[in-house]
């Protein structure tokens, strides 16, 4: 005697839904493989883009302490292969830019008080741009001038 339905007396349809299944997976890897060579393909093209930098200063001048906060981050307008650029924003956060205020260009605010000071970024673009992985170019820094206060 046979039972109804065929051997092995399971869902008939099971069969139909593990091959659905198994065509969403291979539809997925390729698809995630798609996204993978298309991200890559663009990494290899210049791109302009912006990064916020962390910095540090040192060397401050003797006498003063810090009274208002320096940014800790300054946004940073970069242009260079994807490649190069994602280096860079995988690698800021271990190696912070440096801001020598002895060598800056500081410069004293009097309209805002005697411990009212400013610094102008446009100069630091030469410096990042030693500082920064071969095959980027700094365009730009902003904010464009840094206020802070000093007091003794």
């Amino acid at each position: 005697m046979q039972r109804k339905g065929g051997q092995g007396g399971g869902n008939p349809g099971s069969k139909g839904l593990k091959g659905i299944n198994r065509n969403i997976l291979v539809f997925l890897l390729f698809l995630l493989l798609s996204f993978v060579f298309w991200y890559l393909n663009s990494l290899s093209k210049e791109i302009d883009t912006s990064l916020r930098y962390p910095v540090r200063y040192t060397n401050k001048p003797s006498g003063y302490s810090t009274f208002s906060n320096l940014p800790a981050r300054l946004t940073v307008m970069l242009k260079g292969p994807g490649y190069s650029i994602l280096r860079l924003k995988l690698s800021a956060k271990k190696h912070p830019f440096e801001i020598d205020l002895s060598q800056a260009s500081l410069r004293h605010d009097q309209d805002k008080g005697p411990n009212a000071w400013y610094l102008i970024t446009a100069p630091l673009i030469t410096g990042f741009n030693t500082g920064i992985i071969q095959g980027c170019k700094v365009v730009s820094v902003k904010p464009d001038t840094v206020f802070f206060s000093f007091r003794k």
